[in-house]
């Protein structure tokens, strides 16, 4: 996957289309990564049991729920638009990210 935590990204597709949020976590497994503001759901939870005196307060949480990776595309450091991402090898054999807009590496 060619998203990483922490890089922002903008929403191109979907409810939130043309928001910019930074990546909280990644689900390489399902294609999927959070976005910190992007797909707010909310959901009803009842008081449980946490094991000692105390109880899990109950009511309704609003989270971030994950987006499919290919709905979001990473913005550019550089230039500050959005971009795809490719991946070549340094003199060193490394892996490095680039920006195929501009052309200059990521990280």
């Amino acid at each position: 996957m060619r998203i990483k935590v922490g890089d922002q990204v903008e929403v191109i597709a979907g409810n939130d289309k043309g928001i910019r949020g930074t990546v909280q976590r990644v689900i390489p497994g399902k294609n999927r990564v959070v976005v910190s503001g992007v797909n707010l759901v909310k959901k009803h939870q009842k008081p449980r049991p946490t094991g000692g005196r105390t109880q899990a307060q109950g009511g309704i949480i609003e989270f971030e729920a994950p987006v499919d990776v290919s709905n979001v595309m990473l913005v550019c450091p550089h230039t500050g638009e959005p971009t795809r991402v490719g991946i070549r090898r340094d003199e060193e054999g490394h892996r490095v990210r680039f920006s195929k807009k501009s052309g200059k590496d990521i990280d």
